[in-house]
């Protein structure tokens, strides 16, 4: 993996290398500084339960993971550079590059992914999994990713809409599938799939339920937030169905979408 970072690295990118990862943005711990965030980023250093927790707890249909195994599936044992941007806690594979400017365990390249360290047309295939709704100026990390891949090369990524604010450390903006279409127009075969309007739906619900009855305490709306998701999950299976509705990119909690440079 060393080796293979390093050999699309720019040359002038200065770094450290430090606890196995290549260091070009220090992190700063007190960039976490929302109180559900920081639960939040507790249980992701115990991957296998925060995975469990989102598949299962959160108002979200987990479309993304069907998406990510045919992904898997399709790129396995095929010697391509793959980038996991904005990877968090997540460790699909072990050939797969994971970038992020917060250094969690699995991370190898930590960046601001504004300013990605790599050559240009570098890169066969990135992942971005609801990474863009965190930064201040999407478009530049868009332009970042067309710049690293390959002509031909992919991108599978996964954009909020109707979800709730969720810092992690920050967020900033939502989009829509038309927006999407204009954000990622000097891309490819774009095909746009809508997900979970029910996880829409029940996301915003369980926001407003845990806001009312907590009377402005930040610590009660916490808590009564994860009692709600524990208790109305279920509700969200119905998007097996439902996100196939026409309509449902009206009101989808999110959008994933396929596409190439």
């Amino acid at each position: 993996m060393k080796e293979n970072i390093k050999k699309i690295l720019k040359p002038e990118s200065p770094y450290e290398y430090k606890d196995k990862k290549f260091v070009f943005t220090p992190f700063e711990e007190e960039i976490v500084s929302d109180s559900l965030d920081k639960i939040k980023t507790f249980f992701k250093n115990f991957q296998a339960f925060y995975d469990f927790l989102i598949y299962i707890i959160s108002p979200q249909y987990p479309s993304r993971y069907f998406f990510l195994k045919k992904l898997l599936s399709k790129t396995k044992n095929k010697n391509e550079v793959i980038l996991n941007l904005g990877s968090g806690y997540t460790d699909l594979r072990d050939d797969i590059i994971n970038v992020d400017l917060i250094p969690y365990k699995p991370v190898d390249v930590v960046c601001d992914i504004t300013q990605l360290p790599f050559k240009d047309n570098s890169v066969d295939q990135i992942i971005n999994i609801a990474v863009l709704e965190h930064v201040p100026n999407p478009q530049a990390v868009i332009s970042e990713i067309y710049r690293v891949l390959k002509p031909g090369g992919k991108l599978l990524c996964e954009i909020p809409f109707m979800q709730g604010f969720h810092a992690s450390p920050y967020d900033f903006q939502r989009f829509t599938y038309e927006g999407i279409k204009v954000q990622f127009k000097d891309f490819k075969n774009l095909k746009i799939h809508a997900n979970s309007p029910t996880g829409g739906m029940l996301w915003l619900l369980q926001e407003w339920i845990a806001m009312l009855l907590s009377f402005g305490i930040k610590p009660l709306h916490n808590l009564i937030l994860i009692i709600l998701m524990c208790l109305t999950f279920p509700i969200k299976f119905l998007d097996v169905i439902l996100q196939k509705h026409p309509l449902s990119k009206n009101i989808a909690s999110a959008f994933i979408f396929e596409c190439e440079k």
